[in-house]
C-alpha cells in the first residue's frame, strides 16, 4: 500500500510560561506534547488517531497541517516534507478543527469564493464545486446568510465546505463531529465515507469511540504524547469493544491496576 502521510519519529516540546507552570502544577518549564510518535497513513483509508482530552492528537495535526513545526522528526505528506516544503503540503490538504472560525460578518457564499481564489481556482470551478458542496450541506437557502447568525451545526458545515473548496486529496479532521447535533453529526461522518469512496485519504482525531468504529480502517491509541498502540479495527478489537481495549491500555500506561 503507498503511504499518503508518514510520521517519523516526532516531538513537540513547549515552553511553559510561570502561569502555565503553576497551572500544570509543574517545575518543568519543558511541556512534552509529543513524544517520539510515529505513524503512517495510507491511501485511501480513513486512520482514526484515538485518545483522551490532552493526549497530544490535535498537536500532532497540526504538526501534519504545518500550523506548527514540530521540534523534532519530520512528516512527509504525498512526497513533501513539512519541514523542508510547507507550502506544498498545505496545496495538498484539508485541515478541519473546531478552533477554525470563519468571519462571522461574511456569508458564507463569500467565504467560500474568497478560499477558492486563494487557491486559485478558475471561476466555473469554483462555481460548479460550491454547487455541490453547499447541496449536499443544506447551505443554499443560508448562502447568504452572516456567518455570525448561522446555527453551530450550519456553521460547521460552512467551515467544512470552505475547507474542501480546493478538493484535495489529503483531508485531514480535529474532532469533526464535536459539538453537532445528532444530525448533523450523521451527515458529516457519511460525508466522510463518501469522500473514502472517492479515493480520498483520511485522518481523524477524536475521543468518541462510536465514530472510530464506525469510519476508520485502522486506528492508533495516543496517551500522554505517545502510540501505545496501532492496528486495523478488527484486529485490535477482537471480542473486546473498542471501549474495553482503550481503558485496558490507559490503565497500562498510567500504572493503574
Amino acid at each position: 500500500m503507498e503511504k499518503s502521510i508518514e510520521v517519523i519519529s516526532i516531538t513537540k516540546e513547549y515552553i511553559l510560561s510561570k502561569k502555565q507552570m503553576k497551572l500544570d502544577k509543574t517545575t518543568s518549564k519543558i511541556k512534552v506534547a509529543v513524544s517520539d510518535l510515529s505513524f503512517s497513513v495510507y491511501k485511501g483509508e480513513i486512520y482514526g488517531l484515538l485518545g483522551p482530552n490532552g493526549a497530544g492528537k490535535t498537536t500532532t495535526l497540526r504538526c501534519i497541517s504545518t500550523l506548527i513545526s514540530p521540534t523534532q522528526g519530520d512528516i512527509i505528506v504525498d512526497g513533501a516534507s513539512v519541514n523542508k516544503n510547507a507550502e506544498e503540503v498545505r496545496k495538498k490538504i484539508a485541515f478541519l478543527t473546531s478552533d477554525l472560525k470563519l468571519e462571522e460578518f461574511f456569508t458564507p457564499n463569500y467565504m467560500f469564493d474568497y478560499y477558492s481564489t486563494l487557491h486559485h481556482i478558475e471561476p466555473s470551478v469554483i462555481k460548479e464545486r460550491k454547487e455541490y458542496l453547499f447541496d449536499k450541506f443544506g447551505i443554499n437557502k443560508f448562502a447568504e446568510v452572516k456567518i455570525g447568525e448561522l446555527s453551530t451545526g450550519m456553521k460547521q458545515k460552512t467551515s467544512l465546505a470552505v475547507s474542501l473548496c480546493h478538493d484535495p486529496d489529503i483531508i485531514i479532521f480535529d474532532e469533526p463531529t464535536n459539538g453537532l447535533d445528532v444530525l448533523t453529526s450523521k451527515i458529516v461522518t457519511d460525508f466522510l465515507l463518501e469522500l473514502k469512496e472517492k479515493g480520498k485519504t483520511i485522518i481523524v482525531s477524536t475521543h468518541i469511540f462510536s465514530l472510530i468504529e464506525k469510519i476508520c480502517d485502522r486506528v492508533g491509541i495516543i496517551i500522554n504524547g505517545k502510540m501505545v498502540k496501532e492496528d486495523n479495527l478488527t484486529s485490535l478489537t477482537k471480542e473486546k469493544k473498542l471501549e474495553d481495549v482503550f481503558f485496558d491500555l490507559y490503565k497500562e500506561s498510567v500504572g493503574e491496576e
